[in-house]
């Protein structure tokens, strides 16, 4: 979207957030008009024909006609005229069946609840399938309902406290809200670069979810913490607010940039960036770790809904395994009475509560220790932070602490 400023911009993000949330819908109200079925569709044309029939159904405020014509236009663009003919001849068609009908075909009657939930919400069949067995039909609908609405803009302080953010948005006529649980505002009706404070680095843009896994981890006062996977900075600049120090390490080099720029932008506190793999944590030891470790992220999909279509059963093991060398190697810094927290924006159980009860398996040594920091509603029967998007009103996080007693 580089290049697009104001409205041309939010249309955009619209557009792609839109056809990524309603992808297997919107290839039900196209399959019917394609004889050889859209599978013989050429992926580019095929991405076309979802902007196109995207616009048709959902944007009241685009006209049909100028929906079909800019997708002729942008096809005759990518794949010539025969392409433009046929974006065309197929459009025209749904764009007549959503108005005679005005809604998707369902699924038929024997389908399984989950394969029923998949096609409706757009998600893979594999995942929901999951979701049911854990949390039953009614509960997972609430999740893929959560996933497909445009995420609420929630800020935290940065530079300043929340009081002094707040009066700053007052001040200014911004319409905010608390965020639930009390973790940051909700903002309404505005851009973050456009609201008031944000290029002194009052505020930073992030999700309750985050806020609450730093105030879980309850870090002493006196603690020099490292930050073992810190990009893009939000949790370092949350720690900075109450820690001594923090020293964030990215292993990746395309994000040290944009670390480094919010860190100088909104940073509370003494942090120092270095550029190291988490596996290879570049101390000796350390007495205080946030492991925010990479994951399969179906904590977020209201945020990437791209992500909901590139996670696998593949992706899931390999991460698992990354996630236990990195608990690995975060653990061996760790002295007697230090303070290991993990955390991940998964909602999956083998990369969460799972993996800390093999950790503690294997290493000895450790032990889960409760937090003061968050509402016991917040908590699992283990006492880990356990955040779930269809019960707490935000993205889905899960944290642990662990503190070494031997």
């Amino acid at each position: 979207m580089k290049g697009l400023e104001g409205a041309d911009r939010r249309l955009a993000h619209e557009l792609a957030a839109g056809v990524l949330r309603r992808q297997t819908e919107l290839d039900s109200r196209l399959a019917a008009h394609v004889p050889r079925g859209l599978g013989s569709v050429p992926p580019l044309i095929r991405g076309v024909l979802r902007l196109g029939v995207y616009q048709l159904s959902e944007l009241d405020r685009v006209p049909a006609h100028a929906a079909v014509s800019t997708s002729v236009d942008l096809a005759r663009e990518v794949a010539g005229a025969k392409a433009a003919g046929f974006v065309n001849a197929v459009l025209r068609k749904a764009g007549e069946a959503h108005r005679a009908v005005g809604a998707v075909n369902s699924p038929p009657a024997d389908s399984s609840a989950s394969s029923a939930l998949s096609a409706r919400y757009s998600h893979p069949t594999w995942l929901v399938e999951r979701w049911v067995e854990r949390f039953g039909a009614e509960g997972t609908e609430k999740l893929l309902e959560w996933n497909n609405r445009r995420p609420a803009l929630a800020v935290q302080p940065g530079r300043e406290n929340e009081a002094q953010v707040r009066d700053r948005f007052e001040e200014s006529g911004v319409a905010f809200e608390p965020a639930p649980f009390g973790a940051g505002l909700i903002v309404k009706g505005r851009s973050p670069a456009n609201l008031p404070g944000y290029a002194e680095g009052a505020f930073i843009v992030q999700d309750p979810a985050q806020a609450l896994v730093v105030r879980f981890a309850d870090f002493p006062s006196d603690a020099t913490v490292y930050d073992a996977c810190a990009a893009p900075g939000g949790k370092t600049i949350a720690m900075g607010r109450s820690v001594r120090s923090v020293i964030a390490g990215e292993a990746r080099p395309s994000r040290l940039p944009r670390l480094a720029e919010n860190l100088a932008r909104a940073g509370s506190g003494p942090a120092f960036i270095v550029a190291a793999d988490a596996s290879r944590p570049p101390l000796r030891h350390c007495a205080a770790i946030l492991l925010d470790a990479p994951c399969l992220g179906t904590g977020t999909f209201a945020r990437h809904p791209d992500a909901r279509w590139k996670v696998n059963l593949e992706a899931l093991d390999r991460l698992t395994r990354r996630q236990a060398d990195l608990l690995s190697a975060c653990a061996a810094l760790i002295p007697p009475g230090g303070l290991l927290v993990y955390s991940t924006c998964s909602l999956e159980p083998e990369e969460n509560a799972e993996q800390i009860d093999r950790f503690l398996a294997r290493s000895g040594g450790f032990r889960r220790e409760p937090s003061s920091g968050v509402s016991l509603e917040l908590l699992s029967e283990r006492g880990d932070l356990e955040l779930l998007p269809q019960r707490h009103g935000m993205d889905g996080a899960f944290a642990a602490r662990l503190r070494r007693i031997a």
